[in-house]
């Protein structure tokens, strides 16, 4: 039977008692009390093994407390939990010494889990003060569901190391705001922050934007350029669309991570370098680097901490606060006041969002500027989804019309991604090889494997076909279907 006194403060008499009946099924003494003032007296008198505590208490903020607890008693292990399930939240509770943080409502095996982790771990090294500021306004990051509660919880964990961080997500769910939280609060925020596309840069620049380059390494270098390692210095470089970067860059960025130093082209002179890595896609790497487009070492060097940014649609709970800070923000920029009616606000809720967050912002944006009704009802959502959605063609060729809107939505995004709306050389091959992998495999499938059938199915030659397999690596099965 496990043991040990857990104390547990919650101004909800509700909430005490279930974990007063969930904590003594597991074995454990409990004592709670609804107020900041009690806990305090228990902890200074010596009381407890763990401290489970809510945020909001009547006489004083849980968060306030958690210093003068761990001044009091380091190794006393406290678990913070609120219903405020904001990414700042969650980062006070880390930076403040709290073992784990839970959002409201919470799993009780979840928490029983965490109760047992923390009641054998060694207790952890103090956390260093990382906040800049307490202002919820700062925070960039915007949701309370499920999933953004993981991603908040992740990175309060990260603020204060120096781990690379791989931060994945389709365009426009926000990798770059994940990125710049994750400097801006943590142990690097008085150093620079310093963003570079991988995908806005022609190929053969790639390694002078990244390690500068001396004055006449190449034509057109007339004066040495310090290149973004070196103006990332003692801060953070964000690597965006790393995927999009090409081999021989790759190549040299891995002897970076590896040695931790550069050279710069056309130089010969070594430079330690001290900065933290975040690299974020929007492409699947694993595939890349099953491809042989992306290196295998390289990826597992910068995949050290994943976050997964969810699409809008997948966290459709967090559409109304997003529409909120959206209004609130063009209002503070001189737009009209708008509200958004429940009816409309439920359409917004239930639409796909392709564009993802970018896209919402857009719209609203939209709303507050060119229509004048103070609440937008549901018949303008209705109009505006109208037009953002793409029509069935009616010409009675349907199929191959709707591949091909959907094939040009796809790039209309793509292209809209890169700030001056070009994707890096050699588009025209990436996409054919986009729409040629899933066409062989669905060939090979509905003929059963066979590849002489898949040839004639395609319309090529079987020799042509094979060479295809080949360099997509495409798997045959015979006989499945």
């Amino acid at each position: 039977m496990p043991d040990g006194t857990i104390l547990v403060a919650d101004d909800d008499r509700g909430i005490r008692t279930v974990l007063d009946q969930a904590l003594g099924r597991a074995g454990y003494t409990v004592r709670s009390t609804g107020n900041a003032a009690t806990l305090w007296r228990w902890v200074s008198d010596g009381g407890g093994d763990l401290v489970i505590t809510d945020v909001v208490m009547p006489d004083e903020n849980g968060l306030d407390l958690l210093p003068r607890i761990k001044k009091q008693r380091p190794e006393l292990p406290i678990v913070v939990m609120s219903a405020q399930n904001t990414l700042l939240t969650a980062i006070k509770a880390a930076e403040r010494g709290a073992y784990e943080y839970l959002p409201k409502p919470f799993d009780l095996k979840e928490l029983l889990s965490v109760v047992g982790r923390a009641l054998t771990a060694p207790a952890p090294p103090q956390a260093p003060d990382v906040l800049a500021g307490d202002g919820e306004d700062a925070i960039p990051l915007i949701g309370r569901s499920a999933a953004m509660q993981e991603i908040y919880r992740l990175m309060a964990r990260l603020m204060a190391t120096d781990l690379t961080v791989m931060i994945s997500g389709e365009s426009g769910t926000g990798k770059e705001l994940v990125a710049r939280a994750l400097h801006d609060y943590g142990k690097r925020r008085q150093g620079p922050f310093v963003a570079i596309n991988m995908a806005a840069i022609p190929r053969e620049l790639i390694e002078s934007e990244l390690f500068g380059h001396e004055k006449g390494a190449f034509t057109g270098a007339n004066t040495r350029y310090a290149g973004r390692f070196e103006q990332a210095e003692g801060g953070t470089l964000f690597l965006d669309e790393i995927g999009d970067m090409p081999l021989e860059a790759q190549t040299r960025l891995l002897r970076v991570l590896q040695q931790g130093e550069y050279t710069t082209v056309g130089g010969r002179t070594p430079y330690r370098t001290d900065v933290r890595i975040i690299a974020a896609t929007n492409r699947d790497l694993r595939q890349l680097v099953h491809q042989g487009l992306f290196r295998e070492d390289l990826f597992y060097r910068l995949n050290v901490v994943p976050i997964r940014i969810p699409p809008l649609r997948e966290r459709a709970e967090d559409v109304p606060d997003l529409v909120r800070h959206f209004l609130a923000e063009a209002q503070s920029e001189g737009l009209p006041a708008k509200t958004i009616g429940e009816p409309a606000m439920d359409l917004l809720r239930h639409y796909r969002w392709p564009g993802n967050v970018r896209e919402l912002e857009n719209l609203v944006r939209r709303l507050a500027a060119l229509y004048a009704e103070e609440t937008i009802g549901k018949d303008v959502i209705e109009r505006e989804i109208a037009v953002a959605t793409p029509k069935p063609n009616m010409d009675g060729d349907e199929g191959d019309d709707n591949i091909g809107a959907s094939v040009e939505r796809h790039l209309r995004l793509y292209f809209s991604a890169h700030d001056d709306g070009l994707p890096p050389r050699g588009l025209y091959d990436r996409v054919l090889k986009e729409v040629e992998r899933p066409l062989i495999e669905l060939s090979l499938a509905a003929t059963r494997g066979n590849q002489i059938r898949a040839a004639d199915l395609l319309g090529l030659n079987r020799n042509t076909l094979r060479k295809k397999i080949r360099e997509l690596d495409i798997k045959v099965i015979r006989g499945l279907k």
